[in-house]
């Protein structure tokens, strides 16, 4: 019987969720900035509530983002914590993967489009398709920049996902230069879909030491100065 668990903190939601033999839990809520308050208890929730100890633990997927810098880290750093302590497998998965996996796997999505607000007017974008095996895979590199500079999408039953949508679906229509079916602008990262990605990398042996999860910023700049930030509004 095995048993895996998935954290994801990148954006304003903090999700856990855990597979037992194919079957998913998930607690899931929207904290804005109290993941370092609600994670820890969330997940010993999660835990109580499925009748397993954490020594029964196969394996940890992480959210590893692109999203909000301090959350990622605050998800990265539980995952090195508790994987370490017990000699568990991790999984990093993009934010952007999560986002995508979510249509496809709920409403049979072949195409999605997920966009997340970077703030300092530019997204954190991606494109996917859905794989044979129901998996969201990348058809272009995840990628941070502004709204007019995602690149155009390649043919397909395209939807979109993600708060970008709701800041700058205007600029992102007209860049990515393709009919979308649907967007979802609400849409945030949940930690089953995080599973639904990581589970097939366990299962085939490729978790990982915890010492070699990274977050995935996409941005190398945490935050710009106050004349590049005035640059840019102008």
């Amino acid at each position: 019987m095995s048993t895996y668990l998935a954290v994801d903190t990148a954006t304003e939601a903090c999700s856990v969720a855990l597979s037992l033999n194919g079957k998913i839990l998930e607690h899931y809520e929207i904290v804005d900035r109290e993941h370092t308050q609600r994670l820890l208890p969330m997940i010993q929730a999660l835990m109580a509530e499925s009748g397993k100890s954490f020594a029964q633990l196969d394996g940890i997927a992480c959210g590893i983002g692109p999203g909000s810098f301090a959350g990622v880290r605050i998800g990265v750093g539980v995952v090195k914590g508790l994987a370490l302590a017990r000699d568990l497998p991790v999984v990093g998965v993009s934010s952007l993967a999560m986002l995508a996996q979510r249509p496809m796997r709920l409403e049979h999505a072949t195409h999605a489009a997920p966009v997340i607000d970077a703030r300092m007017h530019e997204v954190y974008a991606g494109a996917y398709r859905k794989s044979a095996d129901g998996r969201a895979e990348p058809v272009l590199p995840d990628q941070v920049c502004a709204a007019s500079a995602v690149p155009k999408l390649p043919p397909g039953e395209w939807v979109g996902a993600g708060t970008g949508w709701a800041a700058y679906e205007s600029a992102l229509r007209t860049a990515m230069d393709a009919p979308l079916a649907r967007i979802d602008a609400a849409a945030l990262p949940h930690a089953e879909d995080a599973l639904v990605l990581a589970l097939p990398e366990f299962l085939a042996g490729r978790g990982f030491s915890a010492d070699n999860l990274a977050p995935a910023y996409l941005r190398n700049n945490v935050a710009l100065t106050l004349a590049q930030q005035q640059a840019r509004k102008g």
